[in-house]
């Protein structure tokens, strides 16, 4: 008897586009099993989801998988089945083990899986819940379709605002080492310091960035259309302590 991790497997596997032979060698499940899964997906964990039942809200880690699923994030439907699925740099992989561990958090019973095309890490998770926890998926790409918040995503980001901001900076920020130079004692130095960035195309995922950041209170800039900056010493600290490194 196979349980709704495995099912989940299966589906992001073929979903990857391996054949039934190839699923039934990886995870050992028979391929009448798996072809009876893939025409029936909705079969895959029936799972209670906490927006549509009572459970408890695990809101700090959905406050910072909403960040990354606005970052890097989107809904797939597989034979029916919604797939969440986050890209991530390979050369995080603690940013990579964050996002599992957070799909865990909001969806205890369920599966990630993990896929390498080229030149990113995708998370993957299929649950049929997930358009309940993720209302702003759609068609499209995010920067061309309305994307306001509901008022209990709300709710959850104003309590944990710095949960948010580590997905959305980790995901589509960087934290880098910018320079000026000065004259001093008719000499010119250069000098050093750290900056924040998040960039992103969709004027309002730049605005999600930037509430979050005045209810935590770092002072930033909107270096460019596309850019938010922290670059003051005390902001980048503070961000720092708040987020971690992105590593």
């Amino acid at each position: 008897m196979h349980g709704p991790d495995t099912r989940s497997a299966v589906l992001a596997l073929l979903a990857d586009g391996c054949t039934t032979a190839a699923v039934s060698r990886e995870l050992g499940v028979a391929r009448s099993t798996i072809r009876s899964w893939r025409d029936d997906p909705l079969a895959v964990s029936r799972a209670a989801c906490w927006r549509c039942g009572d459970g408890d809200v695990p809101g700090e880690a959905y406050a910072a998988l909403l960040g990354f699923y606005l970052g890097d994030g989107y809904l797939a439907r597989v034979r029916g089945l919604p797939v969440l699925r986050v890209s991530c740099d390979p050369t995080y992989p603690l940013v990579v083990e964050d996002v599992r561990e957070l799909v865990r958090r909001v969806r205890p019973s369920g599966h990630t899986y993990l896929t390498h095309p080229l030149g990113t890490v995708v998370v993957h998770s299929g649950w049929k819940h997930w358009v309940c926890l993720f209302p702003q998926h759609g068609p499209g790409r995010k920067h061309e379709r309305h994307l306001d918040f509901h008022d209990w995503q709300r709710q959850i980001v104003e309590c944990w605002p710095e949960a948010l901001l580590r997905g959305l900076f980790h995901s589509d920020g960087s934290r880098v080492n910018n320079w000026a130079t000065r004259k001093v004692a008719g000499e010119q130095k250069r000098y050093e310091y750290p900056r924040w960035q998040f960039v992103n195309h969709s004027e309002q995922i730049r605005d999600i960035c930037a509430d979050a950041l005045d209810l935590v209170g770092v002072p930033y800039r909107r270096s460019s259309w596309k850019t938010i900056s922290v670059s003051t010493r005390s902001g980048v600290a503070r961000l720092d302590d708040l987020i971690g490194p992105k590593s």
